[in-house]
């Protein structure tokens, strides 16, 4: 098996659940405590997508509010049926429970959630058998925890269970079976899941019947993905969705890691899409060749205009609720409760470099990076100062500061760099974040800081980096905002 070694949509985008209308492919990702939610993706060939917005982009659809750190929406499932696209996902901080939206185009409008208060779990999949009976399995729970892999009727216009939930195929024993997907091919149903954890034991298996309610018989290859005790530069690779392409063939999309540093190695762009193609023999699927990405050597996306980007989000409540368009550029102020602030893009490429002319009066804000809320990195202006901090779980370190002498305007650049060090140094981390301030002095570094505290390894969770705004108090005022994003270093030198 040979997993690719690019994504082909980077940065945190795990859970990836893809269906195809004619020649159109669409996939939609987990989102957890950020709005807008589920982002959604066109491609027409597999290796360039298109981001061309969110299932869950209103109020209406989507609280968030008290998400914590990786709560809120996990893996959806997107199908098309009848007419209409459906996606089903589960919101953990509303209370819980599965909800599903319809549209009859992905790029939305999609309608206000239908709720199934009756299946407690997550990961849900729908699935329409040929006389029109609507499968719902999932990762079910009850009052004594887990119950795995469970399956019942549903009505999906109304959210109603129609029979008593079952217990499926649960996998070959790796822990947390997840992720299910249910499939019709051919004279059999399949039932892909996704075992072992989220991290380096992840793994996708198969298995499959002549009946959607079993007995499932395993794929006698299981597991048909994984790259658990190899030196693959992608790892926990898992959680996947079939697909079939327009030449009768089939591909896997599923999600894994960059892991790079010293061992225990780290990664810090959360779980992104990867594809491969997928052959069949004796009636299983065997995973391929991979599907090479195609983008640009660098990306350059600027904040400009008055409408917000696709790509930006805000942990709890939605962007444009928070940042708005001013005089000359934007204004971002904390939230009526006195709350401070964030509102972020994803860190999509191994080295980025983020600017932001920025204005502060009698406030306090700059930018931030962070896996969440407890590890961050801050550029921060308050009091006449522009200080880095580094935000480590409960301890804060100072990295550095300077006086800015009465100047209100000022460039905040934070550089994501390779790391120093000897690949058997264990001070060799994934990367190096540099900050620095330009004003009518010139440009200075205040701080610099290993990466690696701003991992999923040392934060946990299931997110991963965004890059964007902070405010604490007062308003900012952001001039300018240039994200400059790259897998290869020497590109940002040249790109200056």
């Amino acid at each position: 098996m040979h997993l690719p070694t690019r994504p082909v949509i980077s940065g945190f985008h795990p859970d990836p659940t893809i269906c195809r209308v004619d020649g159109t492919y669409y996939m939609a990702h987990s989102s957890f405590e950020y709005a807008p939610g589920v982002p959604l993706y066109r491609s027409a060939d597999l290796r360039t997508w298109e981001h061309i917005g969110h299932a869950l982009d209103r109020p209406s659809q989507l609280s968030l509010t008290g998400a914590a750190a990786s709560g809120g929406i996990f893996a959806p499932t997107l199908r098309h049926h009848d007419g209409l696209f459906w996606l089903i996902t589960t919101n953990l901080t509303d209370g819980g429970g599965h909800l599903l939206v319809t549209a009859q185009d992905p790029a939305g409008p999609w309608s206000d959630p239908v709720r199934f208060p009756d299946a407690p779990g997550i990961d849900p999949d729908l699935a329409w058998d040929r006389d029109g009976t609507c499968y719902l399995t999932w990762s079910g729970f009850d009052d004594h925890g887990p119950m795995g892999l469970v399956q019942a009727e549903v009505d999906p216009t109304t959210g109603k269970v129609l029979s008593e939930p079952r217990q499926l195929w649960q996998g070959t024993g790796g822990k947390f079976p997840e992720g299910p997907h249910l499939y019709r091919i051919g004279d059999f149903w399949y039932q892909l899941i996704a075992e072992g954890g989220t991290e380096r034991g992840h793994s996708i298996t198969i298995a499959r019947a002549s009946s959607p309610a079993g007995p499932f018989e395993p794929c006698p290859w299981n597991p048909i993905l994984t790259a658990r005790g190899t030196d693959s530069p992608v790892q926990n690779a898992g959680h996947g969705d079939l697909v079939e392409r327009p030449d009768g063939q089939w591909a896997l999309v599923y999600h894994g890691v960059r892991t790079r540093g010293t061992s225990p190695e780290w990664h810090v762009l959360g779980r992104e899409t990867f594809a491969s193609r997928i052959t069949w023999e004796d009636g299983w699927p065997q995973v391929g060749e991979p599907v090479e990405a195609a983008y640009p050597a660098i990306v350059n996306e600027e904040l400009s205009g008055t409408i917000l980007p696709p790509s930006w989000a805000a942990p709890g409540r939605f962007p444009d609720e928070l940042l708005k368009p001013a005089e000359n550029g934007w204004r971002l102020t904390p939230a009526d409760s006195g709350e401070a602030v964030f509102v972020g893009r994803r860190q999509e490429h191994l080295y980025a470099r983020i600017r932001a002319e920025v204005r502060v009066e009698d406030g306090e804000g700059g930018l931030e990076l962070r896996i969440d809320p407890r590890h961050a990195v801050r550029l921060e202006v308050a009091g006449g100062q522009v200080r880095a901090v580094a935000r480590i779980g409960s301890l804060e370190s100072l990295l550095g500061e300077t006086n800015i002498d009465g100047q209100t305007d000022l460039t905040l650049t934070l550089r994501i760099e390779p790391a120093d060090g000897h690949i058997f140094s264990t001070e060799l981390g994934p990367d190096k974040l540099v900050a620095t301030v330009t004003g009518r002095d010139g440009t200075t570094e205040i701080g610099r800081v290993d990466g690696r505290y701003f991992s999923t390894e040392v934060a946990g969770g299931m997110t991963g980096r965004l890059i964007g705004l902070f405010c604490d108090r007062g308003d900012l005022i952001v001039r300018s905002f240039t994200y400059t994003g790259s897998d290869d270093p020497d590109a940002l030198d040249r790109d200056g």
